[in-house]
């Protein structure tokens, strides 16, 4: 019975996640937007593997998820015309950085290491903004897309077909979130859960505890630089904003919206973020007011956020 209860969650999220390309059309939505839900659910789950699992607030981890981003579209356009190594370039870039950074960061803690990861997130931020000759600065990187997978004589069309690219990203925001998930279950897991609860306390039953810090940031950054990738992917266009601080508030604002101590709580605010988010900004330019608005609200009075209010519910 516990097995099921556990599978239950998963299972739902599956299901809604398989399916949301038709009821999310029929509620007046698009598979585009179905696929930016997905992309920027598994960016704030990453955050929330730092943030809610281990107890550490990054506010620069737009650093890693557009380093993903622009490793993915420089591949394409200088490196070979391959999707699958596109991606597998930008996870790399964003895994490395977040591993340097981490190392160097790893002993700060609350507000000092908050701060210095906008810090270097914003380094990485004015570097292509710069840097106009290689990431085209402040235009952005044009003059690449996305192409069709090939799959040995196989080749599936993710250029023109929104379904077939919107599969394919859930394809791989499955693996991540199994590996997440794989991850948060094994004992190394629940070592980072120990950490989160109390870390004097961690520390005296003799847990290395700066080297799970740096392995969580560092596992953290790769899921959020694969997110990065897939967004490039997604757009056919990057530029600087995606590794400003603010793309790393909304990570935040994603992951408190739908629970942060919750395993699919990050993916659910993020769906409320982008639908707010477009619904709201196809009727005004002042959006972000109203979307803050409810985030204070949800933070006043659903402190758990919005999965938490749901399973306080379902429980009574």
């Amino acid at each position: 019975m516990s097995r099921l209860r556990r599978a239950a969650p998963a299972s739902l999220a599956a299901v809604l996640l398989v399916t949301m390309p038709w009821w999310l059309g029929a509620v007046g939505g698009y598979t585009e937007l179905a696929t930016r839900i997905v992309v920027l659910g598994l960016a704030a789950m990453a955050l929330n593997f730092l943030l809610g699992f281990t107890g550490v607030l990054s506010f620069g981890h737009a650093a890693y998820f557009g380093l993903g981003g622009y490793g993915a579209a420089m591949a394409l356009k200088y490196l070979a015309p391959s999707d699958a190594l596109a991606v597998a370039v930008g996870v790399a870039a964003g895994t490395v950085a977040a591993a340097l950074i981490g190392a160097l960061i790893v002993k700060l803690r609350g507000v000092y290491f908050a701060m210095v990861t906008i810090a270097f997130g914003q380094v990485f931020y004015f570097i292509t903004f710069r840097w106009d000759s290689v990431t085209g600065g402040d235009d952005g990187l044009t003059g690449w897309s996305r192409l069709p997978l090939r799959l040995g004589p196989l080749a599936l069309d993710v250029q023109h077909r929104d379904l077939a690219f919107y599969y394919f990203v859930l394809a791989l925001f499955g693996i991540a979130a199994a590996v997440m998930g794989a991850v948060l279950r094994s004992p190394f897991g629940r070592t980072l859960l120990a950490i989160r609860e109390n870390e004097r306390r961690a520390r005296f039953l003799g847990i290395p505890v700066e080297r799970h810090l740096w392995l969580s940031f560092v596992i953290s950054g790769g899921f959020a630089s694969l997110a990065g990738a897939l967004f490039a992917l997604l757009n056919n266009f990057i530029d600087p904003r995606a590794l400003r601080w603010d793309q790393s508030g909304n990570f935040v604002i994603m992951a408190v919206l739908g629970g942060m101590r919750s395993f699919w709580g990050p993916l659910v605010g993020a769906g409320i973020f982008v639908v707010l988010q477009d619904f709201v900004s196809s009727r005004t330019e002042n959006w972000m007011s109203f979307v803050g608005l409810f985030f204070v609200l949800v933070v006043l009075f659903f402190p758990r956020g919005v999965l938490g209010v749901l399973r306080r519910r379902a429980s009574a």
